[in-house]
């Protein structure tokens, strides 16, 4: 890794500008799932990519301008990010089908009927777990209209449809899998960032050093 000031800068800057490609892709993964139920570490991945954009301008400005302590804040609030983003993303890798399960059916207590309706028609299905056409509004919303429901002149459902758990599954384990995958990987890109901070903060700017000063790995014509 080169230790002069042009490249620790360009490093910096670029890190920070993939960072906020990163972020977005953390709120779009997360998007993704919320799409399918809302759950509460998913939440969490979408907090991370905002603050991560956030901080990556922060970064951004201190790399470019040089300055002392928008590095040394942008080093502790980067530091306290991997942690959140370390754990969740370790929390999202951990969490196993059974748990999944409990926190879908959580989750699909608190939808409003008009997002529990549009999952329903979604994905051709009736319920959650319970695939009963003509159940409580509070559990899900009539199936009658869903194209798995065939009805009859009586206005009966001749063939049933099956419940929404078992399709949205392998959706929710994805979105947990990628969101945890990712979120580990590139955490530990942030320690690499800290480190280059650090060494960055303390290197002097060119400008300010004597015409005979040259860092190592770097040729500076005055």
């Amino acid at each position: 890794m080169c230790g002069g000031y042009s490249c620790s800068k360009n490093t910096l800057i670029g890190l920070n500008i993939f960072y906020v490609m990163l972020g977005i892709l953390l709120i779009y993964i997360s998007k993704v799932a919320t799409g399918v139920i809302s759950l509460p570490i998913i939440g969490g991945i979408l907090a991370c990519g905002i603050i991560l954009i956030l901080i990556s301008i922060l970064g951004l400005v201190g790399a470019v301008k040089h300055h002392q302590v928008i590095l040394f804040f942008y080093m502790i609030i980067l530091f306290v990010l991997f942690v959140i983003q370390f754990s969740i993303a370790c929390s999202c890798l951990a969490v196993n089908s059974e748990r999944q399960k409990h926190l879908a059916e959580e989750a699909w207590t608190t939808l409003p009927n008009v997002t529990k309706a549009d999952l329903q028609e979604k994905f051709d299905c009736c319920g959650l777990s319970s695939n009963l056409i003509n159940s409580s509004a509070n559990e899900h919303p009539s199936c009658l209209k869903l194209a798995c429901c065939k009805l009859d002149q009586a206005d009966n459902c001749t063939k049933n449809c099956q419940p929404c758990l078992p399709k949205l599954e392998k959706t929710i384990d994805d979105s947990f899998r990628m969101a945890g995958s990712l979120g580990l990987f590139f955490s530990f890109t942030e320690l690499v960032a800290i480190f280059i901070t650090k060494r960055y903060r303390n290197q002097l700017h060119p400008y300010y050093l004597p015409s005979h000063a040259v860092f190592p790995g770097e040729n500076h014509q005055y």
